[in-house]
């Protein structure tokens, strides 16, 4: 990937949560660009705790940490990650999303993310979006990104990049680059991926744990043959 194509400085700014795939994305943006910023966002997620794991991260990797509060991102429509009257869906309905779909959600996220980005004079983000391994929210995909970057772009009249390191890798492929990027402890140990709000291996029953370890299984399995 030729990152200097695209850029006009060697800043990057990656939109953050502390998870796997995002804690992933910071480490990968520290080997390709020299001054990286994580932007966090409080969007009435139940587990605000998510924020804290953020910026702790961040805080280990040298990378400052800006936190904004975005309500209305959760307050807009009804979903299982920010309603606390919603029980979650153990699997995904026939022919529609799953209730932890938060509509729109990745749309606001990289809109104000770019926003911001302008005026640190960054013009490259990042995104732990992937459509390979993903629930089907219509937000993940490479598509969507692409039309978003060039809306952001004619919107601001600016020459952005969203870069999307995970786009084509599944969980198994995106352990694999933890390991390359040498966080693989840390990615396993300290980030919150789990619905239920419980760091690190989470709570093993939630759809989100249970992607997270089938694909550290796959790694660890292949790993061991090499």
């Amino acid at each position: 990937m030729n990152i200097s194509t695209f850029r006009k400085s060697n800043r990057a700014l990656v939109v953050f949560s502390g998870g796997q795939d995002s804690t992933t994305c910071l480490f990968w943006a520290k080997r390709y660009f020299d001054e990286v910023h994580a932007i966090c966002f409080r969007y009435g997620q139940k587990h605000a705790n998510e924020v804290d794991i953020a910026r702790e991260i961040a805080h280990e990797a040298g990378v400052a940490f800006h936190p904004f509060d975005a309500p209305i991102i959760g307050n807009l429509a009804r979903n299982s990650l920010t309603d606390t009257s919603m029980k979650m869906d153990e699997e995904q309905p026939e022919g529609s999303f799953p209730n932890t779909f938060v509509p729109g959600r990745n749309l606001f996220f990289l809109s104000m993310a770019a926003v911001f980005a302008r005026e640190l004079g960054i013009y490259d983000i990042i995104t732990g979006v992937s459509e390979t391994d993903f629930s089907g929210y219509p937000d993940c995909r490479d598509s969507f990104i692409k039309s978003l970057n060039v809306s952001l772009n004619l919107a601001m009249d600016e020459q952005f990049h969203i870069h999307t390191p995970l786009m084509w890798l599944n969980k198994c492929d995106t352990w694999a680059l933890a390991d390359e990027l040498g966080v693989l402890d840390l990615v396993r140990r300290k980030t919150l991926t789990c619905y239920n709000g419980i760091p690190g291996d989470g709570c093993g029953e939630c759809p989100s744990c249970k992607l997270r370890r089938k694909g550290l299984e796959e790694y660890l399995a292949k790993k061991g043959k090499n």
